[in-house]
């Protein structure tokens, strides 16, 4: 048997706070949807301005086709949204919290 050098509440309140099962998953999904390079560049290039693809791939210097699927996952991870105008389709972030999250890694680094 170990001995624990905290107390049982905290232990307790440690066991219930740490995520498990499908909220961990979801949670490893998410974060790891800001570990590609090309995806944070369409994200931060989104927080700044709602765009088409054609608009993103060269303002980013980025192949069309690379940029489609990019915003392909990040519209099926819910970061980001669509919206047709005409033939024309463009994408920007589906909510504020994206952009917050990007400056919060932005000053976590001391940028």
């Amino acid at each position: 048997m170990q001995t624990l050098l905290l107390d049982r509440r905290t232990s307790g309140i440690i066991s219930e706070g740490v995520p498990k099962g499908e909220t961990l998953s979801s949670l490893v999904r998410f974060f790891s949807v800001f570990s590609d390079a090309t995806r944070l560049k369409l994200l931060s290039a989104l927080a700044i301005s709602e765009l088409c693809v054609t608009d993103l791939s060269r303002v980013l210097s980025l192949n069309q086709t690379t940029v489609s699927h990019q915003l392909r996952y990040l519209k099926d991870s819910g970061l980001v949204r669509c919206e047709r105008h005409g033939k024309v389709i463009f994408y920007a972030l589906a909510n504020e919290i994206v952009n917050d999250i990007l400056l919060k890694g932005v000053e976590f680094l001391g940028f």
